[in-house]
């Protein structure tokens, strides 16, 4: 990771190790072999660092790309200005594919987080009707990848980069809810066995079990 201090080429990225968003961020980084500081924000602290305020005064979360002493917020924005800086290589170059691949990282926010809050939180009735959305939805971007190796073809690219930190919760998705995502998403999973073998994902993955222990406490589920 880069050590030097000069503000004018630093690269620095403030983010909390367990937030899927952020990892996104990283992976791109190393993706591109671009050099960081990684600046850990614990978010189970209620109250935010001086630097979050600052350098994200409107929504004070993380991830935050700082680069040159310049804030970049919100992790798919990121993808984008890492891409145009350091890139092009994670976005496709048909303006078409782009377009299909910002929809389906939409969905990933949108849906496929929402639905994750709620199979986690809920009960009874309420938990078996988000689990089946939320392997309903799973299976949705299974049928988006398709049989391709990534989701943009022979490379890892931008849609890859948004979906596998989601991975790093797979393992609490079956524990919680008693599937095997082996049976029911084997494509996806082989597609999440390939993202890994990669130095990018692998060094910013947590471990699985400390995730779901981590969201247990989030989430109060016993």
């Amino acid at each position: 990771m880069a050590t030097s201090e000069d503000a004018d080429h630093q690269v620095t990225v403030v983010d909390f190790w367990a937030n899927g968003f952020g990892m996104r961020a990283r992976i791109a980084l190393r993706e591109l072999g671009v050099a960081f500081r990684y600046v850990e924000e614990d978010l189970r602290v209620r109250e935010r660092s001086e630097l979050v305020r600052r350098m994200n005064p409107v929504h004070r979360s993380v991830p935050i790309l700082i680069h040159g002493g310049r804030p970049v917020c919100g992790s798919v924005n990121i993808l984008q200005y890492v891409d145009e800086v350091w890139g092009p290589t994670l976005f496709p170059r048909d303006p078409l594919q782009r377009a299909h691949a910002r929809f389906w990282a939409d969905f990933v926010d949108q849906k496929v987080f929402s639905t994750q809050t709620r199979f986690l939180k809920s009960k009874g009735d309420e938990k078996e009707a988000a689990k089946g959305e939320l392997l309903e939805q799973l299976k949705r971007l299974e049928e988006v990848l398709g049989d391709k190796t990534f989701f943009a073809g022979d490379e890892f690219g931008f849609l890859d980069a948004v979906l596998i930190p989601f991975s790093s919760m797979f393992h609490g998705y079956e524990q919680h809810g008693g599937f095997d995502l082996d049976v029911e998403c084997p494509s996806l999973m082989s597609w999440v066995r390939r993202c890994k073998e990669r130095k990018s994902v692998k060094g910013v993955l947590p471990d699985e079990d400390k995730m779901y222990e981590l969201h247990k406490k989030w989430y109060g589920i016993e």
